[in-house]
């Protein structure tokens, strides 16, 4: 395999992050009071000065403005109790045409639509309409994207409307898109009921639907105008929806961020148990992250494919085990002990770095392991790696964990058979090596 630069990311913002932690005056918890924020730790995960992203904090909510060019900034709203009036007002700024599709799935709507259309169309000049698709990731896919443009073209949306996605990824993905190839680009809104929409998917104009062949392999690039974050909707997430989505937490402090790693490590529970000022500080300390990814690279030309930690073989166990059978979260949590346990593999992390992972990944009840009915197999495997996103030239890049924690490459230098070895390690358990 021929070599690849390898990147290594961060290698120096951990002192950063240790001098910026007792001095940042904009950390998610500003004004939460002091007893609260001492026992949740704040002060040793306050939001690092390398994150690269403002944070207004007021009374309920917390603003992360995602930083880009020609004008095409826009704001995150994470936070609680929004008042309708509030709420309204926040959505409606946004709002540029006087048309809006709301879209959303069949398991959100009966909580959340009425709610949102009723906010929209407190302003009068607003023409309020809406849109229910099948909820899960089998129903990414073409037929389901044309039925949103179909309703498109039926509701006569011009240039000025605006679509607004109401769910969780599978939702702000396909919305999104939709967004960006109607009439060659109309605005959109992101409004994420999922941790994992809130911490990840909505944020950075990822867009796309899956193809039989593999999972996101057709989209496109395009920024919402806002993207709003009301956690009370975590309120009605499912628990197993709850841990698919903190393991997108996780990746940040595997990849770019010790300091929230060990905050997490010591607070897992309150996320489990729903805590509102942890999930509050998780939830915005996870989006400055990826502004901050987003803003130096918003093409994933480099450093924005280290977000994809444990993604390519999570990938492929989405897709090898039939699109629905694992929630997304769920596939990348066995790809990150994949890629963790092939770093140790390669002598790139100590092996005490690799307990820490597998253990807060069984803390927050997320999988490390496929179960013994699995279909994969080496082949199975190889075969979906290979026509993975971040192929380049007919090489396979992966983003692996080197050094300390916090730091990690994306590179197609490494040894083929470590990978090799890395995936029959994990098919052996389930007995499913292909020869």
């Amino acid at each position: 395999m021929a070599a690849a630069t390898t990147r290594p990311i961060c290698a120096w913002a951990l002192t950063l992050w240790m001098l910026a932690s007792c001095i940042h005056d904009a950390s998610a918890f500003a004004n939460v009071n002091s007893s609260k924020r001492q026992s949740l730790g704040v002060a040793r995960a306050a939001a690092a000065s390398d994150l690269g992203s403002t944070v207004v904090s007021k009374h309920h909510y917390d603003v992360v403005k995602v930083d880009l060019e020609d004008g095409r900034d826009y704001p995150i709203y994470i936070g609680t109790k929004f008042a309708n009036d509030e709420a309204a007002s926040i959505l409606q700024s946004h709002i540029h045409g006087n048309k809006v599709l709301i879209v959303t799935n069949d398991r959100i709507a009966p909580m959340y639509l009425d709610k949102y259309t009723q906010l929209l169309a407190s302003n009068p000049q607003l023409s309020v309409d809406t849109l229910v698709i099948p909820d899960g990731e089998q129903h990414k896919n073409f037929d389901v994207l044309q039925s949103i443009l179909d309703k498109c073209l039926e509701n006569s949306l011009d240039r000025k409307a605006t679509l607004v996605a109401l769910g969780g990824g599978v939702i702000g993905d396909m919305v999104g898109f939709a967004a960006a190839i109607y009439q060659r680009g109309v605005n959109f809104v992101q409004i994420p009921t999922t941790v994992m929409a809130m911490v990840d998917s909505s944020v950075g104009g990822k867009t796309g639907v899956n193809h039989p062949m593999g999972k996101n392999m057709i989209g496109a690039f395009h920024q919402p105008q806002c993207v709003f974050v009301d956690t009370d909707t975590l309120a009605t997430l499912p628990d197993r929806e709850l841990c698919s989505g903190i393991s997108e937490i996780i990746k940040y402090g595997l990849i770019r961020d010790a300091a929230f790693f060990e905050w997490q490590e010591e607070h897992m529970d309150e996320l489990l148990q729903r805590n509102p000022e942890a999930l509050r500080y998780a939830i915005t300390r996870s989006c400055q992250n990826k502004a901050a990814v987003v803003k130096a690279d918003e093409k994933e030309a480099g450093l924005r494919a280290t977000l994809n930690l444990g993604h390519t073989f999570g990938h492929a166990i989405e897709n090898g085990s039939g699109y629905g059978t694992w929630l997304h979260g769920e596939a990348v949590a066995i790809g990150t002990a994949m890629a963790t346990s092939m770093s140790a593999r390669l002598g790139w992390i100590d092996t005490s770095l690799v307990k820490r992972v597998y253990d807060i990944l069984h803390r927050a009840k997320l999988p490390t392991e496929l179960p013994l009915d699995s279909p994969m197999n080496r082949d199975n495997f190889l075969r979906l790696m290979s026509v993975d996103k971040k192929v380049a030239n007919g090489q396979l890049r992966l983003i692996l964990l080197k050094g300390e924690l916090g730091e990690c490459v994306f590179t197609g230098n490494f040894d083929n058979e470590a990978m090799i070895d890395t995936v029959d390690e994990f098919v052996a358990e389930c007995g499913a090596i292909a020869k």
